[in-house]
């Protein structure tokens, strides 16, 4: 083994990720290195992506979630199974078609004028285009998918098993169509179910109406947010317990504005201490009041149009926008004298989480899934611990869900999308069926008589089948009955209930088991002022710009570096260096041992026990613990804790300290053998275990740097995962070296606090309280000299202080320099005190600045929090030079 620098090769002196991560890739495609088998007998591990919308661009959070699922397939590859990691893209029904209906507004057409085939055609190239532009993105960040497996949503496979699924919920009456309140969006005209509301808590008004009682000149006062709909009033309820009002109930009021004769009505639904203790009851527009007019058989008049605007049921504000309207009829109250009062109130209103737009409960004909059976399995399945979350704390939200669940309004007054099976008569009965019926099947209709749904289903109705729709069910495949059930799910917290909870209750009506054994649930990609990014607040960060400008490898290492396992990451642009950084670090050091071998660096697979110097058996030790760590990290499902061990042996263990201990002294001289053939065994390991984090630039130096043949099959990706059965590991030796690194790191610290020039040696004095200690910093004198441009070494308990010396503590132990002819105390006095005046003006300006209470008052939190970090970061580098001129005092 060669230990002088010899031929340099071809490998670069820079690590340039333009120049290596595309041409890596497509090695990778040609080669099908992702491609799953379903005739091999290794044991399966698959994932099936969540799939982006087709109205997507990658944002932060697709890059995180997606690293997650490589890392995990990635590394299940390398341990020998047959990975799968099925990827596709969602035709996210609202969304895309409010997208492409805009391009046609600008156009001056709209879908209605261009007819529902030529729209679809429309829509279908514009999403085909993007889907196609959404996964080069992932391929872009390493996503190492099987791409011949690629799915989506509309896919004629997929189409058949959601309509089939329909037909069979039908079948079993868990299916149908009822006539109650939704959530109604205007803007994209269409129903939501429960789960696609957003509510977001808005400032408003709480109005109290009078209604007159006939025939005498009482009136009851209710409370509202929603003036507008108390002319679809149907009655006014009280609680029959409520002594207040016992006399009204039954009798005749006048609703104001239209007046309408309606019914006071007791229902115990009615709360008597909130508001005045009466509530309008609009049953076509409330949910509450709905069921209170089922109870009580009252009139259900709807007063709005699809578009939001007021019908002919309003009277003299029919054709009025409905905040128009609500503003009108508040002015009629006030000019009739019966608005008793207004109030500011905050309140939590309903918007749709496509359009934005405020949600109105609205009467609507629609279709519905009963679920409360179909969720006691998938209760049971999270009870059990067959379906684990990660963090737990999430199973929590997940069961309140579902404990809780009500039916699912699954119909969708759009084009885009699968369309409901369902076909009608001209009397209006319902014939569900895939294909147009047949005569025997309709009879006595006529089956061209019959006209199709024109709704379509809700996009997750395809969503919630896509663990095993993607493997060609209701068609029993190989890759079905090989790769079914899937691992693990990764996703993000908001989709618990619109998907995650869905998917699991079809995976055990339709296929029986659960889709998934464990839901890695991750956090919300942040700013770093802690606000959710979003395109809308202009705060986002294109992954693309930061894989262009730092490489892929770079993004993913920081993404997981900076998201604490169960928590929100806060990313700003410059957090990407650390991930750059650290690949650069990899990547040189691994350059430096090819250096060294004169040629490549060999796989070495054992070393030689015999041939073992201190700090060798020290970094196998590292190493062994550092393998039981990120595996029981990967077990538990804590990646960022992985990653944290990984970056932390690698920067710190092995390029900080074992290389630069090994290196020589001088650039001729030769490393020792044994110490040069550990590296070797240590970085094959690293580049393995850093593989599924970074697979870039790790396949890069397997092949660039180390004795592997491009032109092979051989890669990475493959390569045995590390193991360790504890064989190095030494307690015992650790803590000794933790000593000595802690006495190193203390004389780093005061040579760079006192400007020591790097060249300059000196003694060195070690005050230890325990013998032990002093007697292992004198045994490795050596390391001292090497690392920390120590001449002499002097350690025991009754070492004294030199003169003109500066100090540090540590544990067990005083350290003292002598400075006499290292610095020129002097000028470093006056640096110091240069330095201490500026950082002293700094800090009263800060401190100032947040004593001003109109500052504290108006500016931006985040930016008060800004201003004090500043301020006591000035004041820990005041306490720092204070100690530092301490140590010169009386020089």
């Amino acid at each position: 083994m060669s230990k002088k620098n010899g031929d340099k090769g071809k490998s670069s002196a820079a690590y340039s990720p333009k120049q290596v991560e595309d041409r890596i890739y497509e090695r990778w495609l040609d080669r099908k290195f992702f491609v799953g088998n379903p005739n091999s007998d290794k044991p399966p591990y698959t994932i099936v992506i969540p799939p982006p919308n087709v109205t997507d661009v990658l944002h932060l959070g697709h890059a995180l979630n997606n690293t997650i699922q490589d890392i995990l397939v990635r590394k299940h590859r390398m341990e020998g199974y047959e990975s799968v990691w099925i990827p596709g893209a969602d035709h996210a029904g609202i969304a895309t078609q409010v997208i492409v209906e805009k391009q046609l507004a600008k156009e001056g057409t709209t879908r209605r004028e261009m007819g529902r085939e030529k729209f679809l055609e429309r829509t279908q190239d514009w999403a085909q285009m993007n889907k196609e532009k959404i996964l080069n993105q992932l391929k872009k960040i390493g996503c190492s998918c099987d791409w011949d497996r690629t799915r989506f949503t509309l896919d004629e496979g997929l189409s058949k098993a959601v309509a089939e699924v329909f037909e069979h919920l039908y079948r079993k009456k868990w299916i149908y169509r009822g006539h109650r309140i939704i959530n109604w969006d205007p803007v994209s005209q269409t129903s939501l179910s429960d789960d696609e509301v957003e509510y977001k808590e808005l400032q408003g008004h709480l109005w109290y109406i009078k209604y007159k009682v006939k025939g005498s000149d009482d009136y009851l006062t209710v409370a509202t947010t929603r003036p507008e709909t108390m002319l679809g009033d149907t009655a006014v309820a009280v609680n029959p317990k409520d002594s207040r009002f016992k006399k009204y109930v039954g009798k005749t009021l006048i609703l104001p504005i239209l007046e309408r004769e309606i019914e006071v009505v007791a229902d115990g639904f009615v709360d008597p201490e909130f508001g005045t203790g009466c509530v309008k009851v609009t049953p076509a527009h409330d949910p509450n009041d709905f069921e209170i007019g089922k109870r009580h058989d009252l009139e259900e008049i709807n007063i709005l149009n699809i578009d939001g605007t007021l019908n002919e049921n309003a009277g003299k504000f029919k054709g009025m926008d409905r905040f128009d309207a609500r503003k009108q009829v508040v002015a009629e109250l006030e000019k009739k004298g019966l608005l008793a009062k207004t109030e500011d109130y905050t309140h939590s209103v309903g918007t749709c989480y496509r359009t934005k737009a405020i949600i109105e409960p609205y009467l609507s004909e629609q279709w519905f899934v009963k679920m409360a059976e179909m969720a006691e399995p998938a209760i049971e399945a999270v009870k059990s611990g067959k379906i684990r979350f990660h963090p737990d704390y999430w199973s929590k939200t997940y069961l309140h869900w579902m404990e809780n669940i009500r039916d699912w309004c699954i119909s969708r007054q759009l084009w885009w999308g699968h369309r409901i099976p369902a076909w009608y008569a001209e009397d209006g009965t319902v014939f569900v069926s895939q294909e147009r019926p047949t005569a025997e099947e309709c009879a006595p209709y006529d089956p061209k008589s019959l006209l199709p749904e024109e709704d379509v289903l809700d996009t997750w109705f395809s969503s919630w089948l896509w663990p095993f729709s993607t493997m060609g069910w209701p068609e029993k495949t190989d890759d079905l009955q090989r790769f079914y059930p899937t691992k693990v799910l990764s996703t993000a917290s908001e989709i618990i209930f619109l998907w995650v909870a869905r998917m699991v209750m079809a995976g055990y009506e339709f296929m029986n088991d659960a889709p998934f054994s464990d839901v890695y649930i991750h956090g919300t990609v942040r700013d770093a002022n802690g606000i959710k990014m979003s395109k809308s607040l202009g705060n986002g960060i294109d992954p693309l710009e930061i894989v262009d400008k730092y490489g892929a490898d770079a993004l993913r290492m920081s993404l997981v570096l900076t998201t604490p396992d169960g928590q929100d990451p806060c990313i700003a642009k410059n957090t990407f260096e650390i991930g750059r950084n650290f690949v650069n670090k990899l990547y040189q050091v691994a350059r430096f041992l090819k250096l060294r071998m004169g040629d490549r660096i060999p796989e070495v697979t054992k070393v030689d026990e015999s041939d073992l110097v201190l700090f060798d058996r020290w970094i196998l030790s590292r190493l062994d613990r550092t393998i039981e760590s990120v595996d029981k990290s990967f077990r538990e499902f804590r990646l960022f804790a992985a990653a944290k061990t990984l970056y932390s042996f690698v920067w710190d263990d092995y390029c900080s300290w074992y290389v630069e201990l090994i290196k020589p002294d001088q650039p001729d001289q030769e490393i020792r053998e044994g110490s040069l053939q550990v590296a070797c065994y240590v970085l094959s390991n690293i580049i393995r275990l850093l593989h599924p984090f970074i697979p870039f630039v790790t396949e890069q130096i397997y092949f660039d740097l180390m004795d592997h043949d491009w032109e092979s099959d051989d890669t990475v990706c493959f390569a045995a995962w590390p193991s360790s059965d504890g064989h190095f590991k030494d307690d015992d030796l650790e803590a000794s070296l933790e000593q000595i690194q802690a006495v190193v790191n203390g004389v780093r610290s005061v040579r760079s606090e006192l400007n020591v020039p790097p060249g300059k040696r000196s003694d060195l004095y070690v005050r230890v309280k325990e013998p032990d200690f002093g007697r292992l910093l004198e045994k490795n004198i050596g390391y001292f000299r090497s690392l920390a441009r120590v001449e002499n070494l002097h350690a025991g308990t009754d070492v004294k202080k030199p003169a003109l010396s500066a100090s540090a503590v540590i544990s067990g132990a005083e350290i003292f320099v002598p400075l006499e002819g290292l610095i020129d105390v002097d000028v470093e006095r006056q640096r110091l005190e240069k330095e201490l005046t500026n950082l002293k003006g700094q800090l009263e300006k800060k401190s100032k600045k947040l004593g001003n209470a109109d500052f504290l008052k108006n500016a931006p939190a985040d930016v008060v929090e800004k201003e004090k970090a500043k301020r006591e970061d000035f004041k820990e580098r005041i306490e720092k030079i204070n100690k530092n001129l301490e140590q010169l005092t009386g020089w």
